[in-house]
Parts: structure tokens; C-alpha cells; sequence
């Protein structure tokens, strides 16, 4: 009786949960011309990701991939207290969710705006449930039963070798552009900022600092360094509004873009052959922290404040594809430029990473593969809040690059209201020089977070929460940056490795500085075009990055599609095939749009969108040469991109006509008892408050230093333990892609 009851309710709440969402969504879409308030889209985000939750994933992994807690995972078969660990599911959540969060879902959004509301609120909300979330919970189920390999090794498996090369060459293409576009977002974020480049500059010495007293002072004192470090940001942060009004002080801290570049650059090259412990692991603490705790910020002001929409649903650059911020129609460019906050290939190697290691039952893959995802998308629909909130005049004025005058004048052209006085009185308000042509997202996305803080606090402080925000962006994207090149040098070596044994050797130093520098000139190539791009770079830049990473979506989903297929077709009595359509749309939808932005990108007659009719037009040689460069770059992630889809579709056709057998790489299973099982179970695992304790030690790499302390010999000296357990794990954390875009 009080099973039916249950039933009952639930089925009445969840009917209320998607009448909810209904309502939300026929606001959204029929409103025109009059306010509307983000509670709407709110509302929209949170019952979609309830929806999607509770039942599309649940079918996935009850009929799809057909999980079963009986199976041991790798780190229950693998189980060495450094590289496989048992951990608590909702650690692991959050382990997975501060991996993929990247500055992507923040940026992109952001410059999505341009198109209105809600193209973007639909792409991400629709992207995520059918696509996004699906993609890295099946990638992630893939190498849990695979013993936790990568994503070019599972290609290389189920399809074949060539598959797994043009992988690799996919991973290295989108860590170059990744690395350009978030350098180039950050160069425009602190051009002519004196207050922005002290705060930003602080986290340096600051970084250096914590690297000395981590190594040789107090050992592996993660939480100490880190809370010393925040404090030492925030006063960065507090005393840089003293340099911003001091003219001795502001003049040498007010850089152009191009000298912010080359900076970037050498920071870039320094980075990545500077011992870990000095500078990337104390950065990396902090990053981990100020994202966390910055975006949980930002959520609890959007909740308190819940701003009204002032962007429209539609402009009408959609249609014509000459939008101010970047040129191009709603359909492919908003599909793209909005990468990660919808689908993100770069998730597949997450997927692929470190999470499948440390889940501890198949069941899990579920909440952390779908959920985590969602909870991104969730942070995505954040930033467009914070950007459609302000005035599209005030947005649109940022975003364009040019002198203030003729950007007023077009931006009023437009139909927005803009005007110098409201401009030059805002970049009072925020601490700033100009908010004229401060192209790239970020400092929009910071003027919008910084409103949204102040008007929780009736309107106090705008200058000091503008630039809070700037330091969480560029303190998040440079740890990106650094760690990234560092990867990429790694990925790099292991290239050159293949065709000369001692270019693969990472510890030397001149193979090391050889890749390094090779990586470096890669990206900062990139970075130097965009800077010197009359239209600001990202025009070009962050289109490149969007194709490149929905490349290595359609990779993930090409496997994703052949692994469902063939454990479908092993069981010809009940096998299903048409199951693999739940990977198989969204890699059609994937291809559709990145294709056609490849081609426009290239072979549009506008100038403003393609780059061949930029080649054909300018009279400048630099401009030419860069062009053509885009479209080169841009051809050869098509040609990628074919050539992993015809390889799948062959196998795929080979598969369903019974030409090849439907052999999976699994490895063995390993079957565990029912009191195993129900020790997994995570029900009695302690109280949140507990667990996020527990989450931070993780993230933060002092539960790993007290594990490497406890393998180490008892006969060493203790201080020398304490040493080693501290750069052995540093070394860990970056030797493999273990954060995202």
C-alpha cells in the first residue's frame, strides 16, 4: 500500500516538474518586446536537467549500456593507493565536475549573447540532455570497462590504429587553438588595465611564493599554502584600486595588447619547463578553490538577485550573420561558439582520464558522467544570465573593437542605446581606463557578475567585485594555459618519441625545452594573429576552437556509436541496434553544424566570415598570410573529421552485415559478492558537511600526499619523505589531461 502511495506522488510530482518546465519554455519562446525575469530560464535549465536525468539516463543505463554493480571496476581490481583509488561517489562528483568546468562554458556563452536569449538558453538546455551529458556518461562507462584507458587507446581498439592517430592529432590540434583563444581572451581582458595586470601580475609571486613554502617549509601543506594564497589574492585584488589611482603606479601597468601577448608567451614557455612544484601546482591549488567557490558565489547572487533579461529573445544578426561581436548566422556559428556549455569533446578525455580510476561501482558512472555534465551546462546558462542581464547597448559597446566614437555610433545604428557618458561613467564605476573594445567575453561576463554581486549588496562595491571577477577568469584560464602547454608538451614528446627514442624523454631538459618551445610558438602564433586582428581576434580564434573541440566530440561519439553497436549485435536474440541512435543523433547534429562552419569559415564569399575572401580582399601581407593560415588550419580539422567518420561508418556497415565480428576490447570481468556490493553503496558515507571537507583535501592533493607519505620506507628520514611524497604527486597531477577547456 505505501509502495502504490509513493508511486502515486511521484508520478504527480514529476508531472508538476515538467508542467513547470513547459510554462518556463512557452514564456520564453512567446515573449516579445516586454521584460522578462531569469527565474524563467531558471526554471527552463533546472526541470530539463531533472527530466533528463531522472529518466533519459536512467533508461540509458538500465537498457543501453545495461550497468551492473556486480562488475569490479579498475580500481577495485587495480587497487594501488596512487594511480586506481576506491572514493566516495559524490567525491568523485566532485572531482569530475571541477575537471570539466572550464573556462569554456563561461566564455562562450557570453559571446553567444549576441544572437539574443534564447537561441543560446535552447542550444544549451536541448545540447546537454540529448547530447553533452550522453557523451561523457557513455565514454565514461566505455573505460570503466576498459581499465580506465584513454580516449585515442579505446579508438585504436575498437576501430583501428589509424582512428587512434588522427585522435592524437585531433587532441594536439585543439590544446594549440584552446591555448591561443584563452590566451587572446585573457590579453583582451588586461589590455590598458593597470588594476587588472597588478591583480593579475600578484598571482605570480604569489604562486612562487606558496612553491617555496610547499617545498621547503612546511611540506605538503596544501590547505595552509591555499588559504594563505587567497588571502594574499584578495588584498591583491583590494590594494590594486590603489595602483589604479596613482598615475606613477598606473602608467608602467598600462599595457597594450600586443607587449600582454609576448608576455603570455614567455609566461607560457617558463611554465611549462619550470619544475612543477614552483609555479603550476601552487596555481593550481588556488584556481581549484577560487572556481569553486566563485562560481557557488555567483549561483547564490543570480538566486538572491534573480536579474531581469534586458537582451532580447532574437536580434536579428542571426539571420543576417553580420553580428557585431562575431560574424556569421545562428545556424552553425551559435552551435559552436557555445561549446562546452552544450557538448564538449574535451570531456571525453576527462571521461577517459582520471574519474574512470577512482569509481568505485559501474552504477555511479551514471550520477557522475550525465549529472556532472548537467551541473556544468548549468554554470553556462549562469554566464549567459550574467551577460543578457546587462544593457545590450552596454554589451554591445564591449564587444566591439574600435575607436569609442564610431562604436557608439554603431552600436546606436544598431538599435541599442549607447553613449559615451554612460560608457566612460561605468568604466569609473568598475576601476577601469575604457570598457571600449574589450573584446573576448571575459570582461563582459565580469561586468555582468560584478552587477549581479553588487546589487545583492544594494549596489556597493562594483569596483572591487569588477575586478574579483577578472582575477577568478585570468587566474582560472592562465592555470588552463600553463597546465595545458604542459600537457601539450607531454602529448608533444610522446609524438616525436615514436620517431627518435630520446625526443620522448621528459625529464631531460633538451627535449623538454625543444617540445616546449614547439607548443609555445604553435599557440602563440595564433595568439599574435588575433591580437593584430583589426576585428579582435576572436572573429577567427574562437570559431577555430569551437570546430576543434566538436571534432573530438564527433571522435567520442564515433566511438561512443560503435562500442553500443557491437555490444547490441552480440546478442542477436535481444540485441538491439537501434540503440546506438542515442549516440548516433547527436554526432549527425555535431557533424551537420561543425561542417558547415568549416566551410563557411573557409569558403564564405563575405569577407567578415570567410577566410579566403579575407585573402582575396585585404591589401595587407600580415593579414593575407593569416588568413590563409585559418583557412588551412580550418581545412585539416575537416579533413580529420572526415576521415574518423568514414572510418567509423565502414566499420559500422561491416558490423551490421556480419562481415566482421562484434568483438569488444573489455577487459575480463571480475565478479563481486553481494556484501562487496552493498559496502559500495554510498547511503551511509557521512554528512555533506563531511564530504565536502573530504572533496577539498581531494581536489586539493592532500589526501594523495598523505597516501604517497604512507607507501614511502620507514627507514628514510622524515623530512625527505615528506619531500618526495610532495613531488611525486605534483609530477601526478600534471602528467596527463586531467582538466578541461
Amino acid at each position: 500500500m505505501m509502495r502504490c502511495v509513493k508511486k502515486t506522488l511521484a508520478k504527480y510530482g514529476w508531472a508538476v516538474v515538467a508542467a513547470l518546465g513547459a510554462w518556463a519554455f512557452q514564456t520564453l519562446a512567446s515573449r516579445r518586446g516586454q521584460p522578462i525575469n531569469s527565474i524563467h530560464i531558471l526554471t527552463a535549465a533546472l526541470c530539463s536537467y531533472a527530466i533528463g536525468y531522472r529518466f533519459y539516463s536512467k533508461w540509458i543505463a538500465a537498457k543501453v549500456l545495461m550497468l551492473d554493480d556486480r562488475r569490479a571496476t579498475p580500481c577495485e581490481v587495480h587497487d594501488d593507493g596512487r594511480d586506481f583509488v576506491k572514493t566516495n561517489k559524490w567525491i568523485v562528483f566532485g572531482h569530475h565536475f571541477a575537471a570539466i568546468s572550464g573556462p569554456g562554458p563561461l566564455v562562450g556563452p557570453v559571446l553567444a549573447a549576441q544572437f539574443g536569449y534564447l537561441p543560446g538558453t535552447l542550444w544549451i538546455l536541448i545540447g546537454v540532455v540529448l547530447g553533452g551529458a550522453v557523451q561523457d556518461f557513455v565514454i565514461l562507462f566505455c573505460s570503466l570497462r576498459r581499465d580506465g584507458r584513454s580516449l585515442g587507446q579505446m579508438v585504436k581498439d575498437e576501430l583501428n590504429s589509424t582512428a587512434g592517430w588522427v585522435a592524437l592529432l585531433a587532441i594536439l590540434s585543439i590544446l594549440v587553438i584552446l591555448l591561443a583563444v584563452l590566451s587572446l581572451v585573457v590579453v583582451s581582458t588586461l589590455a590598458e588595465s593597470p588594476w587588472g595586470v597588478f591583480t593579475v601580475g600578484a598571482t605570480i609571486p604569489i604562486a612562487l611564493f606558496m612553491g617555496g613554502y610547499l617545498r621547503g617549509w612546511r611540506v605538503g601543506k596544501v590547505f595552509e599554502a591555499s588559504a594563505i594564497g587567497m588571502v594574499l589574492l584578495l588584498l591583491a585584488v583590494w590594494g590594486g584600486q590603489y595602483v589604479y589611482r596613482h598615475p606613477a603606479w598606473a602608467g608602467p601597468l598600462t599595457i597594450k595588447a600586443e607587449p600582454l601577448a609576448w608576455g603570455m608567451i614567455v609566461y607560457g614557455f617558463a611554465a611549462s619547463v619550470l619544475p612543477i612544484w614552483l609555479l603550476l601546482a601552487p596555481r593550481d591549488y588556488l584556481s581549484t578553490f577560487m572556481k569553486l567557490g566563485t562560481i557557488v558565489l555567483l549561483a547564490l547572487g543570480i538566486i538572491v538577485l534573480l536579474p531581469d533579461i534586458r537582451m532580447p529573445a532574437l536580434t536579428p544578426f542571426g539571420l543576417s550573420g553580420h553580428g557585431p561581436v562575431f560574424a556569421g548566422k545562428l545556424f552553425p556559428f551559435c552551435f559552436i561558439t557555445i561549446a562546452c556549455g552544450a557538448i564538449s569533446g574535451f570531456h571525453s578525455l576527462i571521461a577517459s582520464g582520471t574519474t574512470p580510476k577512482i569509481l568505485t561501482r559501474e552504477g555511479h558512472a551514471r550520477a557522475i558522467g550525465y549529472g556532472a555534465m548537467c551541473l556544468e551546462s548549468m554554470v553556462a546558462i549562469m554566464a549567459l544570465i550574467a551577460a543578457c542581464s546587462l544593457e545590450p547597448g552596454v554589451y554591445f559597446s564591449m564587444n566591439i573593437k574600435g575607436a569609442e566614437a564610431e562604436t557608439v555610433a554603431k552600436v546606436s545604428a544598431l538599435g541599442f542605446d549607447a553613449s559615451l557618458e554612460k560608457m566612460h561613467g561605468l568604466a569609473v564605476m568598475t576601476g577601469e581606463k575604457t570598457l571600449f573594445g574589450r573584446v573576448g567575453g571575459a570582461p563582459t561576463l565580469a561586468v555582468g557578475m560584478a552587477s549581479i554581486f553588487s546589487g545583492v549588496f544594494h549596489g556597493a562595491g562594483l569596483d572591487l567585485w569588477y575586478h574579483f571577477a577578472i582575477m577568478f577568469e585570468a587566474l582560472f584560464i592562465l592555470t588552463t594555459i600553463d597546465a595545458g602547454t604542459r600537457v601539450g608538451r607531454y602529448l608533444l614528446q610522446d609524438f616525436l618519441g615514436q620517431f627518435w627514442r630520446p625526443l620522448g624523454e621528459t625529464k631531460k631538459m633538451a627535449p623538454a625545452w625543444l617540445a616546449s618551445f614547439l607548443i609555445v610558438a604553435a599557440w602563440g602564433w595564433f595568439l599574435i594573429q588575433g591580437v593584430r586582428d583589426p576585428l579582435g581576434g576572436i572573429n577567427s580564434l574562437w570559431p577555430l576552437f569551437g570546430i576543434a573541440n566538436q571534432l573530438l566530440a564527433a571522435i567520442a561519439l564515433c566511438l561512443a556509436t560503435t562500442v553500443i553497436l557491437k555490444m547490441q549485435l552480440q546478442h542477436p536474440a535481444s540485441g538491439r541496434p537501434v540503440y546506438a541512435w542515442i549516440t548516433l543523433l547527436p554526432l549527425i547534429w555535431l557533424l551537420t553544424a561543425t561542417v558547415t562552419a568549416g566551410i563557411e569559415k573557409i569558403w564564405h564569399p563575405d569577407p567578415m566570415i570567410g577566410f579566403l575572401a579575407v585573402a582575396r580582399t585585404t591589401t595587407k601581407p600580415q593579414v593575407r598570410f593569416n588568413a590563409l593560415l585559418d583557412a588551412t588550419v580550418t581545412g585539416v580539422f575537416l579533413l580529420m573529421i572526415f576521415a574518423i567518420v568514414l572510418l567509423s561508418v565502414r566499420e559500422w556497415i561491416r558490423l551490421l552485415w556480419r562481415k566482421e565480428s562484434s568483438r569488444l576490447s573489455e577487459t575480463p570481468p571480475v565478479w563481486l559478492p553481494d556484501y562487496a556490493v552493498a559496502e559500495g553503496r554510498p547511503g551511509g558515507s557521512g554528512s555533506p558537511l563531511l564530504l565536502t571537507l573530504l572533496l577539498l583535501r581531494e581536489l586539493s592533493g592532500q589526501t594523495a600526499i598523505e597516501r604517497a607519505q604512507a607507501r614511502a620506507c620507514d627507514c628514510a628520514e622524515a623530512k625527505t619523505t615528506k619531500v618526495t611524497s610532495y613531488l611525486e604527486v605534483a609530477q601526478k597531477r600534471f602528467d596527463g589531461v586531467n582538466r578541461c577547456c
